[in-house]
């Protein structure tokens, strides 16, 4: 299979640049996945579309305010560090710009709160770096650092509670599970209220999610590796949902994957922790998800193959082609699909 099977056309001003004022007010497209039966509606309807037998999934993870600017000590030169990963207590790996500003050895101010010494640089051009500081690292990120919004959004984030879901609770992304960003603590007390069960699971987001696939054909791509970790409770959740006859519904591709990964082959769960590298394309059976929530996605992304998994290729590029004439807002800050066997 090809990458460019995975090819849609889309003019950059449906690209969405800011969140709704409204969180759940935006657009949602059902989408069959048999038949691949499209219908328009909004996220609010979801409390109309979910039965009190059904279980969503949502990822709880907290983006980090992970992009930091430091002067470097020699000469006073201002780079860019996007934090990826937590090595060790103090210890990082982070995407540079310039790179050619942060050989092994250089040092780095932040704003007179921290420093940091590059100690590594890795084959994939990403550096290690030491932190120096004084109290909690977190807190002092909170007072420097801003949010690694994805390249295609130009506009300013104004308000960095829009790019976390109301229920994040666990800091360690990269990026934001943007499904998620569609919910409202109102929203999900009706679900709950209902009888709809919610569950958590966390992953953590790293930046390899926006990889472009570059092998044409799309089995030699390499999946970059997040951690996850499913709870107890969790588990319990969803092994009685599936006891039950209920469907599992996965609110973004980040639970979707979790999921995966962590299922037998009868689709149960247990509570784990692990990393996931998981690559979801056509042919992949799925093992414990029954439907998916998510966003539309870039072309030829390793995202879109997943839905694609799931719903079929031409379905989904109807589907895209259909949300393109009908306006719809793309990627992270934009409107939402709900895949299911039901409309």
């Amino acid at each position: 299979m090809k990458k460019s099977d995975f090819y849609y056309e889309l003019p950059e001003e449906l690209i969405a640049q800011h969140p709704l004022e409204q969180r759940d007010a935006s657009r949602l497209m059902l989408l069959h996945k048999q038949t691949g039966a499209i219908e328009h509606r909004h996220f609010y309807d979801l409390l109309d579309l979910l039965d009190e037998n059904d279980c969503l999934v949502l990822n709880d993870t907290r983006v980090l305010p992970a992009r930091i600017f430091g002067t470097k000590l020699q000469t006073g030169a201002v780079v860019e560090f996007l934090l990826l990963k937590q090595i060790s207590g103090t210890e990082w790996e982070c995407i540079v710009k310039p790179g050619k500003k942060a050989r092994e050895g250089a040092r780095f101010d932040f704003s007179g709160i921290m420093q940091c010494t590059v100690t590594k640089v890795l084959e994939s051009g990403n550096r290690v770096i030491t932190f120096e500081y004084e109290g909690n690292f977190f807190h002092l990120l909170e007072q420097i650092g801003s949010m690694p919004i994805p390249p295609y959004i130009k506009e300013k984030l104004e308000n960095k509670e829009r790019y976390q879901t109301v229920y994040s609770k666990h800091l360690g992304s990269a990026a934001a599970p943007t499904a998620g960003l569609h919910f409202t603590n109102e929203m999900l007390a009706k679900l709950k209220h209902k009888g709809v069960k919610i569950a958590y699971v966390t992953l953590h987001v790293g930046l390899g999610t926006f990889r472009p696939v570059k092998a044409e054909n799309i089995e030699n791509h390499v999946m970059h590796s997040e951690h996850y970790h499913i709870p107890d409770i969790t588990a319990k959740i969803i092994n009685e949902t599936k006891t039950a006859g209920g469907r599992i519904i996965a609110v973004g591709t980040t639970s979707c994957r979790t999921l995966e990964t962590a299922a037998d082959e009868n689709g149960m769960i247990s509570p784990c922790e692990g990393d996931s590298e998981i690559f979801i394309y056509p042919g992949y059976r799925f093992k414990c998800i029954d439907a998916l929530i998510t966003n539309f996605h870039l072309p030829e992304s390793t995202l879109i193959m997943l839905v694609s998994a799931l719903a079929g290729r031409e379905n989904v590029l109807h589907a895209y082609k259909e949300a393109v004439e009908q306006q719809y807002r793309f990627f992270s800050f934009g409107d939402a699909m709900f895949i299911t066997d039901k409309i």
